[in-house]
């Protein structure tokens, strides 16, 4: 192999040793888990809990590109999103699209 190559190689497997053992443990402990329990039903509100104030964050203090938009467009482009979400099935990518397509014409009607 060239020498160039040696440090990607080793990176590879590096993490690959690092994080497959906390993986195999995972699936092993994941076999016992049962799904209502009540510690797993507070490990995932705490999930959607976290990713819902990413996004809030996101909406009411973006930073970037998002910025330049008006507040009242990112939040409608959210409620558009979430509606069409629920509107179809509870179907994420479609209510992904939909606030994106919101979001990017409003942005390109605005004159950005």
């Amino acid at each position: 192999m060239s020498e160039w190559l040696w440090p990607y190689v080793f990176i590879l497997v590096a993490g690959a040793l690092a994080t497959d053992m906390w993986r195999w443990m995972g699936v092993l402990a994941g076999r016992r888990l049962d799904e209502n329990s009540e510690l797993f039903i507070w490990v995932k509100a705490t999930a959607t809990a976290l990713v819902a104030g990413v996004i809030a964050k996101q909406i009411i203090y973006p930073s970037g590109v998002l910025a330049a938009s008006a507040v009242v467009l990112r939040v409608g482009a959210a409620g558009v999103g979430f509606a069409v979400f629920l509107a179809t099935g509870k179907r994420m990518i479609l209510g992904i699209l939909a606030a994106l397509a919101v979001l990017s014409a409003g942005l390109y009607f605005s004159g950005f």
